[in-house]
């Protein structure tokens, strides 16, 4: 007797590409599916109660042995594993659920990205990925040149900000040699600084930003007292407050100082595409190399980074020559070199959902999201702002608002979240800004309501009563 597709069991085992892979996934995508449902209903909000040590005892609990000695087929170890997974999830898709960058991913993206792990492409060869590697060249270029109004853009697919930030580095000394200063913000991601020690710099020069961001003449300062080869790195949304440096005064001081300008726009850089928010972007074009990161504000599965380079000759010192993947012989007949497209030699498909998305939803449908997300920010912030138990630092930038309940300390407002964490009942996160610390509500979730808005406030501020 043929087992059924799915099983799992010992030498049935199915695959999930070729012409029976679809009629081996699809009994098994129920299963998945139905583990989704169960666990969601397990959990029963934004993240599991009761903390660490909790999660960890029912993760345990529920596994058993992890290698088994006998296996317990395809079915048991979905619905097991991705039912305890679910039930002990930080669920971005859940509206209380809003500390980080971390978005809800799009139906539509995931649904793609289980077609690329499927087909397992690896684009690392042209032989591995012919038609993935087509993809990509065409949704690099399209997506660079919304950034670079030039002849020739591209960019480079990475696994986020950080390795993003690292490429831009890498590129930079590559043109200018091992002696080349990088000036950032205070307000700069932290792979800045760590990228530079990763190269080989000289320690990366910290600037003060008591405002938030690198101000013009703090920059003009730097760059006057800064001999030899500059790269200057600037922020379009820090990640404590999503704030945005003034771009096109920076690229103004880096062209009179003949500095290079690399911009880390991994969360705002997708607001170019809103006519509404564009303006704060003013001066992005200008950057020798952008980060993007479409896991933030393009809701794509984690990972979905972008670099983007004016020309693609900006990007000749990633090539790379292994006679077993890019010949010679093999290139100059025709066949791509895909080497020289990232630092990594196996690389996933990831073109692939990102392009889902964008014909899925369109240039219109993605500004909307965009715009509906930042207006979500923005009604929260005046709904804080109103209320006298709480805080506002700012009006928002993207979508990050900072506040505080009012008269608390930083001990108390360090617990009051500590507090949320452990019932599962809200996810917020923390950041420092003028000397004190506050609570941070990212929103990223373009399906937040008013009333989701409203239990958040009602929430924290019952909390804070306590």
């Amino acid at each position: 007797m043929t087992a059924p597709p799915g099983t799992g069991r010992r030498g049935t085992s199915p695959l999930a590409g070729g012409p029976h892979g679809p009629d081996a996934l699809q009994p098994l995508l129920a299963t998945v599916l139905d583990a989704l449902r169960t666990g969601a209903r397990a959990r029963g909000g934004p993240l599991p109660a009761g903390g660490p040590e909790a999660v960890t005892a029912r993760v345990t609990a529920a596994l058993g042995e992890v290698f088994p000695d006998h296996g317990h087929g395809d079915h048991e170890a979905l619905r097991t594993l991705v039912h305890t997974l679910t039930a002990g999830a930080a669920d971005p898709a859940e509206p209380l659920c809003a500390a980080h960058l971390h978005c809800p991913p799009l139906a539509v993206a995931a649904a793609a990205d289980l077609a690329a792990s499927a087909l397992n492409a690896s684009l690392d060869s042209w032989d591995q990925a012919p038609a993935a590697s087509a993809l990509e060249t065409l949704l690099t270029r399209t997506l660079a040149a919304e950034f670079h109004d030039t002849p020739h853009p591209d960019a480079v697919l990475t696994t986020g900000g950080t390795e993003a930030n690292h490429l831009a580095l890498l590129l930079a000394r590559e043109r200018h040699g091992p002696h080349l200063t990088v000036l950032h913000g205070a307000n700069a991601h932290h792979s800045i600084p760590r990228a530079a020690w990763l190269l080989g710099l000289p320690p990366a020069r910290s600037l003060p930003t008591p405002t938030g961001t690198l101000t013009p003449a703090t920059l003009a300062e730097a760059l006057a007292a800064t001999t030899g080869p500059v790269l200057v790195t600037a922020t379009a949304g820090t990640t404590d407050a999503g704030l945005i440096d003034p771009l096109d005064a920076l690229a103004d001081l880096c062209d009179h100082h003949g500095a290079d300008l690399h911009i880390d726009a991994a969360y705002g850089g997708l607001l170019h595409l809103s006519p509404r928010h564009r303006p704060k972007l003013a001066g992005l074009h200008r950057a020798r190399s952008i980060t993007l990161d479409l896991h933030k504000l393009g809701w794509q599965p984690i990972a979905a980074g972008l670099l983007t380079v004016p020309d693609t000759t900006l990007l000749a010192p990633l090539a790379h020559r292994a006679d077993y993947l890019n010949a010679s012989d093999d290139t100059r007949a025709g066949l791509p070199d895909l080497l020289g497209r990232s630092l990594r030699t196996t690389r996933r498909a990831d073109a692939l959902k990102i392009a889902a998305t964008l014909r899925s939803l369109g240039r219109d449908g993605l500004t909307h999201l965009i715009d509906r997300t930042c207006a979500r920010a923005d009604q929260l912030a005046r709904l804080l702002e109103a209320h006298p138990a709480f805080e506002l630092h700012a009006a928002p930038t993207i979508s990050t608002v900072l506040f505080r309940p009012t008269h608390a300390d930083d001990t108390a407002l360090a617990t009051l979240r500590r507090t949320l964490l452990q019932g599962g009942t809200a996810v917020l996160g923390r950041a420092t800004a003028d000397g004190r610390l506050w609570l941070k509500a990212t929103l990223l979730n373009p399906h937040t309501t008013a009333g989701d808005l409203d239990a958040l406030v009602n929430l924290l501020e019952g909390s804070t009563h306590r």
